[in-house]
């Protein structure tokens, strides 16, 4: 015999629904729960965003009650209950789909309804309730979903950000810890996969810490766009149902609360319609990944071989490369972060895409676009530690073999041409590219520069900078 658990029963304008007596979400929630099996990922696997949504519940309670619109007790109930979610409590209880329909309303109403929910039970009343204190009516009060939703994507996506880029610079010290250890180690640098010109391993990684700080200052730039809300603009940028002075004071309290000074939009309307700074943030995480991907190119090249490969550095081995090869290892963390870029590629063309289908004043499609940046961020941030503690650490370089490709490289002529003269350069690299021996060898046969001049030249610090020719 099966006995079935309580219910309550909830109404809305649909009419009723039976909800589980002892969850805190409500009918709205449970409607949209039947509606969006999508993508398996709930709400609640997003904590930043409910940690969001709970700051603009709580700032617009103290707001509310400022403005006398609400009672002090219903205020603080409100206000208690959002700081214990923005504590950790009822995680579980946010269970809408992160992809939906609604332009986020769903999103919004799960939150509404366990926050009331908690709201009651510390008044003493029962779930579901809702004479005392209603999800719409008060927990909502001077909202709507239209100013709500995208203010809370935009807060969680500082939060990711911060952990973002702090993985970046974290990585970034890796790259210029292994550019000083191999500051003295020549190597050959290559155009399209040919010999160039002579550098220093130290040089090579040294760019990619270079470009990580790029990076990390056009993510900060981009941040700053993110901290500019629409709170107080409620259902179009009007402002309609709020108090003339809601959207400042919603705003300062906001800001208190998260502990960054954010930016009421200057032109509402404009600002609850426009998803620019969405896809100004998508498109650098996407300039960011790219260039993580070519950096994880190179690492998987010059680490190629290991014999008959390039050989010239060694990536940490960090499991067996292969089910039938033994010995083989592969360079897995490379290829890992490789992927993430990928799959960051694909989510900026999403959120592009949902941007531009915007239509009048609403952007429907927020909960895709939230959905990819959210993505992106998180993986991106875990592929830049992975990079980092199981990649670039371990990192070692193969001297010999980098060295032996300096001294038999036809293109290390180039850096004595200034010295011999280009005509002399041309024969010795034709005997070279002919013979397979090295440039160095040959220069000294030919009795073309003595030996303590060439080794003087071939210095690492002679060949990877600027130097006074001779006349």
């Amino acid at each position: 015999m099966t006995t079935s658990l309580p219910k309550r029963i909830e109404h809305d304008l649909i009419g009723n629904f039976s909800v589980p007596a002892d969850v805190y979400y409500g009918v709205n929630t449970s409607r949209a729960v039947e509606n969006f099996p999508i993508s398996g990922r709930r709400l609640s696997d997003a904590p930043d965003l409910i940690i969001a949504l709970a700051a603009i519940k709580e700032a617009a309670a103290q707001s509310n009650a400022e403005l006398g619109l609400l009672t002090v007790e219903r205020a603080n109930v409100i206000i208690q209950a959002c700081q214990e979610i923005r504590g950790g409590a009822l995680l579980d209880q946010f269970v809408v789909d992160l992809i939906q329909g609604g332009a986020g309303t769903s999103t919004n109403m799960n939150a509404n309804e366990v926050i009331a929910n908690r709201a009651l039970e510390i008044l003493g009343h029962s779930r579901g309730d809702y004479a005392h204190l209603h999800p719409n009516e008060h927990v909502n009060l001077s909202q709507s979903t239209n100013d709500v939703y995208p203010t809370a994507l935009k807060l969680a996506s500082l939060a990711g950000i911060a952990r973002l880029l702090t993985a970046m610079s974290s990585l970034r010290t890796a790259f210029a810890d292994k550019a000083r250890e191999f500051a003295d180690v020549l190597k050959m640098g290559r155009t399209q996969l040919q010999d160039a010109v002579p550098m220093t391993l130290g040089q090579e990684f040294g760019t990619y810490a270079v470009m990580l700080l790029e990076d990390e200052a056009r993510l900060s730039e981009a941040a700053l766009l993110i901290r500019e809300i629409n709170l107080g603009a409620t259902a179009i940028g009007t402002g309609i149902t709020a108090h003339p002075d809601y959207a400042t004071k919603v705003r300062e309290h906001l800001s208190v609360i998260i502990g960054i000074d954010l930016i009421t939009a200057p032109d509402l309307v404009e600002a609850t319609q426009d998803c620019g700074a969405f896809v100004q943030l998508s498109g650098v995480l996407k300039r960011v990944a790219v260039k993580l991907s070519k950096v994880c190119n190179d690492l998987r090249l010059l680490s190629s071989g290991p014999r008959a490969g390039f050989g010239e550095i060694n990536l940490p081995a960090r499991q067996a490369g292969s089910s039938i090869m033994p010995g083989k290892i592969n360079p897995v963390i490379p290829e890992v972060v490789n992927q993430v870029a990928f799959e960051i590629i694909g989510n900026d063309i999403t959120v592009t895409m949902a941007a531009e289908a915007g239509q009048l004043q609403l952007n429907a499609f927020e909960p895709i676009i939230f959905y990819s940046l959210n993505k992106s961020i998180l993986h991106l941030t875990q592929a830049c530690r992975t990079l980092e503690e199981n990649c670039v650490r371990g990192i070692t370089a193969n001297r010999n073999r980098l060295q032996d490709n300096v001294e038999q490289s036809i293109g290390l002529i180039t850096a004595l041409n200034p010295y011999i003269g280009y005509g002399n350069a041309t024969e010795v690299a034709l005997e070279a590219h002919r013979s397979g021996r090295g440039v160095y060898d040959i220069v000294l046969e030919r009795g073309l520069m003595a030996k303590e001049t060439l080794d003087t030249i071939l210095r690492p610090e002679m060949l990877t900078c600027p130097q006074q020719m001779p006349a």
